[in-house]
């Protein structure tokens, strides 16, 4: 999950070297944490969400193979 993050945010941002995806992973769920910079944060987001909503679709898509839910929080 956190390549395909790092993935979709670089392709998406001013400054992808500054792009961070950390991934933290508990008994129940993964915890998929995303940085970028300060100005690159809109177009993460999108309007009204939309881009992080999509972001989220896709992970959720993609992590219908494991049995563990999984979230992407954005910073």
């Amino acid at each position: 999950m956190k390549e395909l993050v790092e993935t979709i945010a670089k392709a998406l941002v001013d400054s992808p070297d500054e792009v961070v995806v950390t991934e933290t992973e508990n008994d129940r769920e993964i915890l998929v944490t995303l940085h970028v910079a300060q100005d690159d944060m809109g177009k993460v987001i999108g309007k009204q969400g939309r881009i992080a909503k999509a972001i989220r679709s896709v992970v959720k898509a993609a992590s219908s193979k494991c049995d563990k839910k999984v979230k992407v929080e954005i910073q």
